[in-house]
Order: structure tokens, then sequence, then C-alpha cells
């Protein structure tokens, strides 16, 4: 595999990590502000999140820093797609 290739990867990944984590904080959010231990929900889905994006973060760049940009991209490129989609279903409403 060659480094485009490698580099788009990193930058698919970096937008499934970040999927679910924003996605993962929306629901969280949903869900945790109707239920009886609100705190309980916050902090465990924070530490799943956490643990997971970090996971993800240290296998993709598996010691290489342009892995781990392209993965900070995606990241970012799903922070910003989910930031608008949850704008718009919260419009809807």
């Amino acid at each position: 595999m060659n480094e485009m290739e490698s580099l788009i990867i990193a930058l698919c990944a970096g937008c499934l990590l970040g999927t679910v984590f924003y996605g993962g904080l929306w629901w969280t959010i949903q869900k945790g502000t109707s239920a009886s231990y609100p705190a309980l929900w916050f902090f465990t889905s924070f530490w799943l999140r956490i643990g997971i994006t970090v996971a993800g973060f240290y296998g993709i760049a598996n010691g290489d820093w342009k892995s781990l940009l392209a993965c900070l991209a995606g990241f970012v490129i799903a922070r910003i797609i989910i930031t608008r989609l949850t704008r718009e279903i919260r419009h809807a409403n």
C-alpha cells in the first residue's frame, strides 16, 4: 500500500472516529437530560468516547505524523458534519 492510500484510509478512519465521538455526545445529551442518573450517563459516555477515540488515533497513527494529521482532519470533518446535521434536526422539531 502506498502513502496516499494510507492517508486516505487514515482520513476515513478519522471521520468514523469523529462520528462515533460527536454522534455519541449528541446521543448522550438526548438520553442523559431525561435520565434518572444523568451524571452516570455523562461520566460513562465521556470515558467511553475518549477511550475509543484515543485508541483509534493511536492505532491509526502507528508512529507516522502524516497519518495522525489525516486522521485528525477526518475527525474535524466529522465534527462539522455532525454539528450541521444535529442543528437541522433541532430546528426541524
